[in-house]
């Protein structure tokens, strides 16, 4: 049961805030509005900086930061209709529209994994080998071919990646359903970035088997087992697409001289 904010609570806010005379009365109904409206709008944070007082004993939210839960989008419609997709990252839009929890970063190599906390894990691995992620992704435990497959298009469009690392622990997921829409995706979408692949879990062998199968068709789909081997992998790749493309870029620039 969520209890409403105290008048104790409120006062000791405004005594905090240094606030007396009328200045007292307007900081106490300044504090029960924003709690109200913190409650309403479903927010997850409403952050005041700074909060003035006038000479004549007024108080005013001079800007303010809001946080709205996006799982209440269904009943915030309103507030969500304001979105301006314009001042966000494009690919942190489509991902949303997938499911899929990405923030882009500015290294060079692209990251998919199932749950946070392995995902946080991958990024951290990368940068002790000399790396840096290009992003966080997390396609969570349930995560379906299409999202896969969009997941990778994300990756494949960024162009400052040189390299994908995969790290799936298939616990309700099957590896060897995921290696399947990996190989899927990358046919689909024409991936022309290397990808790194670690999985661990059910049908383990099988999916190691398939990427086997698949590199020796052509598909640049490497197979390691440990993470510590994928990470020190991934950014051996990256480093190598690297350098390969400023050899191109400097030999077409040297052409025409």
């Amino acid at each position: 049961m969520t209890t409403s904010i105290t008048k104790e609570q409120v006062d000791r806010v405004v005594e905090n805030l240094g606030l007396h005379g009328r200045a007292a009365e307007a900081g106490r109904e300044t504090v029960n509005a924003l709690w109200r409206m913190f409650v309403a709008t479903d927010a997850t944070m409403v952050e005041v900086n700074p909060l003035a007082e006038t000479p004549d004993g007024k108080v005013v939210v001079a800007d303010a930061k809001i946080n709205f839960d996006d799982n209440t989008a269904f009943r915030q419609a309103d507030i969500f209709a304001k979105r301006d997709f314009t001042q966000e990252d494009p690919r942190e839009v489509e991902a949303s529209k997938w499911d899929l929890n990405y923030i882009g970063l500015d290294g060079n190599i692209g990251c998919m994994v199932n749950g946070a906390g392995l995902a946080m894990a991958t990024m951290d691995l990368i940068k002790l080998y000399g790396g840096a992620p290009a992003n966080f992704l997390d396609v969570g435990g349930g995560a379906t071919a299409e999202q896969v497959t969009h997941a990778f298009e994300i990756l494949n469009g960024d162009p400052k990646v040189q390299a994908i690392l995969v790290n799936i622990f298939g616990g309700i997921m099957r590896c060897d359903v995921i290696a399947q829409g990996i190989v899927a995706a990358a046919s689909k979408i024409g991936l022309s970035k290397p990808v790194v692949v670690r999985l661990q879990g059910t049908n383990v062998k099988e999916a190691r088997e398939y990427l086997a199968r698949a590199h020796e068709q052509g598909f640049r789909v490497l197979s390691v087992d440990s993470l510590d081997d994928a990470a020190q992998m991934a950014v051996k790749v990256a480093d190598i697409t690297k350098q390969a493309k400023e050899v191109s870029l400097n030999v077409s620039f040297e052409l025409p001289l």
